[in-house]
């Protein structure tokens, strides 16, 4: 909650709506409940309204300052329309059914070429990460990146962790051989996202650390680090972590979750043209406020992640 408290403590400054395509969901209901507590902005229930009110009834949660509207792919067309600020799906839906929309209708922003994900993980051992926050991408949406998009996945995630943690990211390109410990094609990818992402982020002025190749202990525990590449400035204290597929990122997402008892919020999805989330079937409704909270905080400033997203329509 130390992670998570932060990002209500800026929205409450800057408010912000939010839909919930969703709207019968009790999960759902009580996040959108718990958001408008928080003075966190206008939450939008879709869906049917009679089914909506009869949902929050049965869990005795009341539906003042709370909006209901039809569902269908009306949540991503009101936030491309800049009816609404950021959208937050996926309780009851697969992947595909969540993304489909919003590709189609808001797709990638200007400049950008990838559309991924992120998870933000918040662990106790607060040695871990940024005081027990880290950053993993892509656990959600690119199945084998390309060196172009796994450079892209890297500047993106660093760009959303400079946002929310105000610090330095330190980011680590994983794999299972650290600095040529080992030889095969994957590495060599991500030996040249590395070199790729570090160029990307210098030429966009983004203040971060990148190294890669790196086996993830030697990316965040200090003494192995310290054996193995003691010169590095990522090693050992990485916030930020990349994975070479989908495979590595989805499995250690989920295993850190269940197995360290993390707080996970995501999929926090990346390079689109507006802010938007894909959360998990077994997110909690906790889960699905902080996600609702992150992708709020994204809007504030959402043209500094992406330079042109998001811009108002004519006499908006």
């Amino acid at each position: 909650m130390r992670f998570i408290g932060s990002i209500i403590e800026k929205l409450q400054r800057h408010p912000k709506r939010i839909v919930f395509p969703e709207g019968t969901e009790p999960r759902v209901l009580q996040a959108a409940r718990q958001f408008f507590s928080l003075r966190l902005g206008v939450p939008i229930l879709l869906g049917d309204r009679t089914k909506i009110k009869e949902a929050a009834e049965r869990l005795n949660v009341p539906l003042e300052g709370v909006r209901m509207l039809n569902p269908n792919y009306f949540g991503a067309m009101m936030v491309a329309m800049h009816q609404a600020d950021g959208l937050v799906s996926g309780t009851n839906e697969v992947t595909g059914s969540v993304l489909r929309p919003l590709f189609q209708i808001i797709k990638v922003a200007p400049q950008q070429t990838t559309a991924s994900s992120c998870m933000v993980m918040e662990v106790e051992d607060t040695r871990f990460g940024e005081n027990g926050v880290m950053f993993m991408a892509d656990c959600g949406v690119i199945p084998d990146p390309t060196v172009e998009q796994l450079a892209d996945i890297a500047v993106s995630t660093a760009q959303l962790a400079r946002q929310l943690l105000g610090t330095r990211p330190r980011v680590a390109l994983l794999s299972y051989s650290t600095k040529g410990s080992a030889t095969h094609p994957s590495i060599g990818k991500v030996q040249a996202a590395t070199a790729l992402a570090e160029k990307s982020a210098h030429d966009k002025k983004l203040d971060a650390e990148f190294d890669g190749e790196l086996q993830v202990d030697a990316a965040l525990v200090p003494e192995i680090a310290a054996r193995k590449i003691p010169a590095s400035k990522v090693a050992g204290h990485a916030n930020v972590m990349i994975f070479p597929d989908l495979n590595s990122g989805n499995i250690a997402s989920k295993l850190i979750q269940h197995v360290a008892r993390a707080n996970a919020y995501g999929q926090i999805l990346l390079g689109l043209d507006r802010p938007a989330a894909d959360v998990s079937r077994g997110s909690s409704a906790h889960d699905i406020l902080g996600v609702a909270a992150i992708v709020g905080v994204q809007a504030v400033e959402y043209g500094k992640l992406y330079p042109g997203a998001g811009q108002a329509l004519p006499g908006e």
